[in-house]
């Protein structure tokens, strides 16, 4: 992961979005197909750019869980591990982050209990912390990801170059130089 070089301070805090949220109806055969064919050149740019070999896991799961693992692994202070762990399980390890023993081996492996992990995926605390999540994402008119918010203010969408997210945090020291 890159650094950013400007004077700009800033915290990542995860925040909880669906894709495919239980009962979506399936993805148009075209819609899939475009998806598809898209992935060799997502693969080069992972590859070129960042040295990243991707090996997607299942497609079109549902993220739920692996959501309401990363609320507790918050909670006990290991969010960051966690969410680096899910990323690299689906995108470099093609597991399927929607099986709650495959995180529960996750969560073991970032120094979570594995028995209080799965027995968090059913707490309402944190299932409600995804729902208020994506109710935050839906009043911001979010309807896909990557999406960054900058102060609360900027709202950027897609994944965008380096470059950009590097002006953002200029514009924000600019306009707030304490």
């Amino acid at each position: 992961m890159k650094k950013l070089t400007t004077s700009c301070d800033a915290t990542i805090r995860w925040r909880a979005f669906e894709l495919r949220p239980a009962g979506s109806p399936p993805l148009p055969p075209e819609y899939r197909a475009r998806i598809e064919a898209g992935r060799p050149r997502l693969k080069a740019l992972a590859r070129d750019q960042y040295g990243v070999e991707l090996n997607p896991g299942p497609f079109g799961i549902n993220s739920r869980t692996a959501l309401v693992g990363a609320k507790y692994a918050e909670a006990q202070g290991l969010g960051p591990a966690y969410h680096e762990a899910v990323f690299a399980a689906y995108w470099q390890h093609a597991r399927a982050i929607d099986d709650p023993q495959v995180l529960a081996t996750i969560a073991s492996e970032v120094g979570l209990d594995p028995a209080a992990f799965v027995a968090a995926l059913d707490n309402s605390t944190f299932q409600d912390a995804v729902s208020a999540d994506i109710a935050e994402a839906q009043a911001y008119g979010l309807t896909g990801v990557p999406a960054h918010i900058f102060n609360g203010r900027y709202l950027v969408v897609g994944a965008q170059p380096y470059d950009v997210l590097q002006r953002i945090c200029a514009q924000l020291a600019a306009e707030d130089p304490a």
